[in-house]
């Protein structure tokens, strides 16, 4: 039996690796729970272990942050910060500091991936109205978002899963990690302007846009309910429950419910589908062998972690690595400080490479929709040096404080 399990898992990370499987249409979401479905079939883990596998708070918090950006976006909120966005930048310097703070910015509070859908068709849009080379302003808000979500916990879906593992509160992990996400912030516009220095040479035109078309009813309420979020999870109110109660609020009205839950119910799907696949390795024994060789190194400090987190995290994605890792965290010396560095690692890491993480993929994705290329070769430019740079960063940083 463990050793069907282990083909089946490492068939499984091997497909959600590469993001598909040859001659079948299937993308990460369903990979994960055909190998879940798999895997409770041939008894690896009993329907009633898979079921408790499921992280439900990890779930309902995902979900509520999906809620909050959807009426985000109905609102016109995204347009609006796109269109100050313009009329602030004089310049393509101060342009692609302003993408890069406004992608880090909400990143942090409302969760990468659908910031970058959102932003991707604006930053396109304001780089063909004023004749700029996109490349160098989409590297910028993909690296960003990435950059900007590491700061909380609900920034990413992998600091979900690591604030409901850890018990770390809101206000803790910000002030530790925080400042890894300020220096990685400035970290990108540095190599950005760098790496792409021909496009910064050029001043921007004067273009007009037209005043962007907000829903204010619905913005005022939607801006009123995210305040209340952010002092409560501030203050040290349970994340879940007052995320689920946030999304609740925002519920009750007049606009259809299939617009209200137009989610990602792929990503929901992808986690729900990992938490089984981890489950069974953790039931079946496979887990404890697989990190007994390795237990000394991993434990040796915050640089050969973090290395090894980025390189796993490369891999297989981060998700999928944070939940390997997870079991292991409790038998550190300094788990609290061991979270922090899974934290930070697994989502600089998504930095390195445009398939190194969901948000570098969205860019690249929405972006060659809306007629711009962001290719692979272009973006390893500058995520590679903004990958080392953070990463040293957050080593040097959390070794310090701790």
């Amino acid at each position: 039996m463990p050793l069907i399990t282990a083909v089946i898992v490492i068939l499984v990370y091997a497909a959600i690796a590469v993001g598909r499987v040859p001659s079948l249409r299937m993308n990460r979401a369903t990979i994960a729970l055909a190998g879940a479905a798999a895997l409770v079939a041939i008894g690896a883990i009993h329907e009633e272990e898979a079921f408790a596998a499921l992280d439900m708070g990890t779930i309902l918090l995902l979900g509520a942050m999906m809620v909050i950006n959807v009426n985000l976006r109905l609102a016109g909120f995204f347009r609006y910060v796109g269109s100050r966005t313009l009329r602030i930048a004089h310049g393509p310097r101060l342009l692609l500091a302003l993408v890069i703070v406004s992608s880090g910015v909400l990143s942090a509070i409302f969760l990468n991936d659908p910031i970058c859908l959102m932003m991707t068709p604006m930053v396109v849009d304001l780089t063909r109205r004023l004749g700029r080379d996109p490349v160098p302003y989409l590297v910028g808000l993909a690296a960003a978002a990435n950059v900007g979500s590491t700061a909380t916990l609900t920034g990413n879906p992998q600091n979900m899963i690591i604030g409901q593992a850890s018990g770390i509160p809101y206000l803790t992990f910000l002030a530790y990690l925080g400042p890894v996400a300020l220096v990685g912030l400035l970290a990108c516009w540095c190599v950005i302007v760098l790496v792409y220095p021909a496009e910064f040479r050029r001043v921007l035109p004067d273009v007009t846009l037209p005043p962007p078309r907000t829903f204010t009813p619905l913005l005022r309420r939607t801006l009123l309910v995210v305040l209340g979020l952010m002092i409560a999870f501030l203050t040290g109110a349970p994340i879940v429950t007052t995320a689920c109660v946030a999304a609740a609020i925002l519920l009750v009205s007049r606009l259809r419910p299939v617009k209200l839950l137009d989610l990602d119910w792929n990503l929901l799907a992808f986690f729900a589908g990992l938490f089984v696949i981890t489950g069974a390795l953790s039931t079946t024994g496979l887990s404890e062998r697989l990190f007994a060789s390795t237990d000394a190194f991993l434990k040796s400090g915050v640089l050969l972690f973090s290395v090894v987190v980025a390189v796993l995290s490369n891999l297989v994605s981060n998700v999928p690595a944070v939940l390997l890792l997870r079991p292991e965290i409790a038998s550190f010396p300094d788990p609290q400080q061991s979270w922090l560095a899974l934290a930070m690692a697994s989502t600089l890491a998504g930095n390195f490479t445009l398939l190194g993480s969901a948000a570098t993929l969205i860019v690249a994705e929405v972006a060659r929709a809306n007629g711009a290329r962001l290719d692979f070769v272009a973006y390893l430019r500058a995520g590679v040096p903004i990958t080392i740079v953070t990463l040293a960063f957050g080593v040097i940083w959390l070794e310090w404080v701790f």
